[in-house]
């Protein structure tokens, strides 16, 4: 009798899991406690790849999800993953027009989304006819549900592993695409550099990861599946509250977790018994990235979480990676870490290299390359002469090669002929103990070219007023050279600030810049 030889076991891929462990929650939706196994994510996530297949997306094809943070968002994105499509994460957020922009321009076939923003994805139906939508809790052909229940549970039969085409915020225009093509190794459960990397940061199977921000930003997709590749439960939080993520640490146990620097001063805000009130003895494992860290935060976060603060540095690009840990960081302070990926380069507007603790733009020599989806121009501007590549960052190197951030070249005031770069003062001002936020900008000045403005979110607006505005400046005078300091200081109820609490520095810019034309 001849014997049916079963496929071979998936490696580094929840598939694995599903075999191995199948009821093991893959993930864990943080308010409702919904929870999705390691066997139902294969099977769902295998219907998403049918779907797309029997609506003729293929191999190569692009498709888009813009949700909130929605039980089935991973399903979507490992669905993606199988069918070998480029996936690109909509922010919710984003007017209909500007949804429209990034789904012409990324030649996304389907877009998922959900009733909830059927408002929104009616404008955006309207806008590009061409790109099939299906929509959870959506009626007729809309009905996503009833679309996926109609697919087989087992694995296309050409199944390919796809990756991400993740959009920039737009900082200095339209947002772009980074293409940097599908993975050359086709197997869905190949080796994955993320993966690799948790890895080295001491995740495992045994791990359980807290998610608190917007799934559609690059980390929180990228990371939130390199967790399931290793067999990991995912915790995912609908919304970032800062007392119940560290509920969530207690009740779930969770053993890693990644942050912003927002979310760090959010939790250092917390009353001191209800720091002391969670039991955070699990977590082993607290990664930061994605913005500067102002370097007191990160000192009252070590010394209130102990040592096991991890951050590291590096944009969708790929180009380049820094990491630091917690021992390393604390004997240079302010530092993003040494290069784990690339060899870092600072450059002198010429693009030649400049000495040690001297500032200059950041770029990162190595074989990795990339491009910008339709725009070969702004892929040629990220590379200078040496064939090195930057993103716009501007930092310094030490002499033993830790890297450190000054700020975005893009964000750099020029006031009197002088460059200011606003991130300094913003690491001064969010520490005052009645500010909230802080936004500092280049506004346009007739004498100075640019004047810098501080747009400051108090704790309590009623603090809001010319004697504050005083007290700031008279505050950070001892610590600013005075071309440094404010100009201007306003005051606002909210900064735009995205869920992950990256700020919309744009925005405020275009404001302010509009406002001096009708001055």
């Amino acid at each position: 009798m001849t014997q049916v030889q079963e496929k071979p076991m998936y490696g580094f891929h929840p598939a694995a899991f599903a075999r191995k462990n199948p009821e093991k929650p893959a993930i864990i939706m943080a308010e409702s406690g919904q929870i999705i196994s390691f066997a139902e994510l294969d099977r769902l996530s295998n219907q998403v790849a049918q779907l797309l297949r029997a609506n003729g997306v293929g191999i190569g094809d692009k498709i888009a999800i813009c949700l909130d943070n929605h039980p089935m968002y991973l399903v979507l994105a490992w669905g993606a993953q199988r069918a070998g499509t480029f996936m690109t994460t909509v922010p919710y957020r984003l007017t209909a027009p500007e949804i429209a922009y990034i789904l012409e321009d990324s030649g996304a076939k389907t877009l998922f989304s959900s009733q909830k923003l059927g408002a929104l994805m009616d404008d955006v139906a309207a806008l590009v006819p061409g790109v099939r939508q299906f929509r959870y809790g959506g009626e007729g052909a809309l009905d996503l549900d009833a679309a996926l229940a109609a697919m087989p549970t087992t694995p296309i039969a050409d199944e390919r592993g796809g990756t991400d085409l993740l959009y920039s915020s737009g900082t200095t225009g339209k947002p772009k695409a980074v293409d940097v093509g599908l993975p050359e190794d086709p197997a869905v459960d190949a080796r994955h550099w993320i993966g690799d990397m948790i890895e080295g940061f001491g995740a495992s199977e045994d791990s359980v990861y807290l998610s608190p921000a917007p799934m559609y930003h690059a980390a929180p997709i990228r990371w939130s599946m390199a967790f399931n590749r290793i067999g990991a439960t995912v915790v995912v939080m609908e919304h970032f509250d800062a007392e119940f993520a560290l509920q969530l640490i207690e009740k779930y146990k969770v053993t890693d977790s990644q942050w912003v620097p927002t979310h760090f001063v959010r939790l250092l805000e917390l009353p001191a018994e209800v720091k002391a009130k969670y039991d955070l003895s699990s977590h082993r494992n607290a990664t930061h990235a994605a913005a500067p860290c102002p370097a007191a935060v990160k000192q009252a976060m070590i010394e209130w979480w102990g040592p096991i603060i991890k951050e590291y540095y590096g944009a969708s690009e790929g180009i380049g990676f820094t990491a630091v840990f917690s021992k390393d960081w604390l004997a240079h302070p302010g530092t993003v870490g040494k290069a784990m990926i690339g060899v870092i380069h600072i450059c002198d507007d010429n693009g030649d290299e400049v000495p040690p603790r001297t500032e200059g733009q950041v770029f990162f020599e190595s074989n990795r390359t990339f491009q910008y989806l339709n725009a070969p121009e702004k892929t040629a501007e990220s590379y200078n002469k040496h064939g090195w590549a930057s993103v716009g960052d501007v930092g310094w190197l030490d002499e033993e090669g830790y890297l450190y951030l000054t700020d975005r070249k893009s964000y750099m005031i020029i006031s009197g002929g002088v460059n200011i770069y606003p991130q300094e003062i913003e690491n001064l001002l969010i520490m005052h103990p009645r500010v909230y936020d802080v936004a500092v900008i280049g506004a346009p000045d007739a004498a100075m070219g640019e004047r810098v403005v501080a747009v400051v979110q108090p704790v309590d607006m009623a603090d809001a007023g010319p004697a504050f505005a005083e007290e700031l400046t008279a505050w950070l005078g001892p610590q600013l050279s005075r071309i440094k300091l404010p100009r201007q200081i306003d005051f606002r109820a909210e900064l735009p600030r995205e869920p992950t609490g990256k700020l919309m520095k744009r925005k405020l810019r275009d404001e302010y810049r509009e406002a001096a034309k009708t001055a």
